[in-house]
């Protein structure tokens, strides 16, 4: 049975996180990495255990990464983009081949699949900050993953505050919301299905 204590950051990961926040608080979002209540609901709304193909935006540390690999099939493939070079670094000391790690822009998430020779993801979950980054950005990142996205595909992303909802239902209508108070600073969850069919135009 897997020991509680392996669910949580090391003391040097806890440490590169909130180094990671003080060189760019804007991209990472918070001081502590996310709780494992967090990690679990992600895991839940994600229903990754029936996913052959997860992409995870935004990975941080790893702790929601680890936390999604432990509920994945054993054939199953899980690409981490992460865009800050100290955090890559440490997730690529993570010990499981169903694991990559791709250090770039969620912008380019098709190019990245194909890179890797992923095929169209069944979940993409997201720890990205979509609050502190421009509209902009926010909107060319969930384009990127509405168009990866596999029809009937979930994408889930843990945040603070709505922007990523607001954003979000310009592409994949309203979402499922969660919140989990346990965590420090209490978060929503998101969770959108792609449709099956291509969304229709409305006349007129």
């Amino acid at each position: 049975m897997l020991r509680l204590d392996r669910l949580r950051l090391q003391p040097d990961e806890r440490f590169a996180f909130f180094q990671g926040f003080l060189k760019n608080p804007a991209r990472v979002g918070s001081v502590i990495p996310s709780s494992r209540f967090l990690e679990r609901r992600v895991v839940e709304l994600s229903d990754v255990g029936r996913a052959r193909a997860v992409v995870e935006l935004g990975p941080g540390t790893g702790g929601t990464t680890r936390a999604l690999l432990r509920a994945m099939a054993p054939d199953a493939r899980l690409l981490g983009i992460e865009l800050d070079a100290d955090f890559v670094r440490i997730l690529s000391a993570t010990r499981d081949p169903r694991l990559v790690i791709h250090h770039g822009d969620a912008r380019h998430l098709e190019r990245h699949l194909r890179a890797h020779r992923f095929p169209a993801p069944e979940v993409v979950v997201s720890g990205i900050p979509f609050s502190t980054i421009p509209r902009r950005i926010g909107r060319e990142i969930l384009r990127a993953v509405f168009d990866a996205l596999a029809p009937g595909g979930r994408f889930v992303a843990y945040q603070v505050r709505d922007r990523v909802g607001e954003l979000g239902r310009e592409l994949f209508g309203r979402p499922e919301v969660r919140v989990e108070l346990l965590n420090v600073p209490p978060m929503r969850v998101y969770r959108w299905v792609k449709p099956n069919l291509p969304l229709m135009r409305q006349a007129g």
